[in-house]
């Protein structure tokens, strides 16, 4: 976390993929179709506290979100629901500062946050 936080002190964005080095910041899979993996995770979205819904786009698949800091910066948060082939499906999350300086890791928290929301809600479709 001291590694994030010092990270944190130049950059302002964290995102998460497929190559990612960190293991935290890897795709997160789920046996899912894409339809059925997206009526999960925007529900779950909608409900999580702290986070605002602005938009959301089915056909490209992705959920935009705002989210306030105990220190009044704003984070814009986009959610990537992608169809890995018709039983499989993955989430990959983008999340930036508003401002000019770094974000002291809490973009990377907020992924950790929304990765173990959505792990907790679609246990049984988690692919390990």
């Amino acid at each position: 976390m001291l590694k994030r936080t010092l990270i944190g002190l130049i950059r302002s964005h964290e995102l998460t993929g497929d190559r990612a080095k960190d293991p935290v910041l890897k795709s997160h899979f789920y046996k899912l179709s894409k339809e059925k993996a997206w009526e999960e995770v925007v529900s779950t979205l909608k409900k999580m506290q702290g986070y605002k819904v602005l938009h959301e786009v089915q056909s490209v698949g992705e959920i935009v979100l705002e989210k306030r800091t105990a220190f009044g910066r704003t984070m814009d948060i986009t959610v990537s629901v992608i169809n890995v082939n018709p039983v499989l499906s993955a989430v990959d999350i983008y999340s930036a500062s508003r401002g000019s300086f770094g974000d002291l890791g809490s973009n990377y928290r907020v992924i950790i946050d929304l990765y173990r929301t959505l792990d907790k809600k679609l246990t049984a479709y988690k692919v390990k």
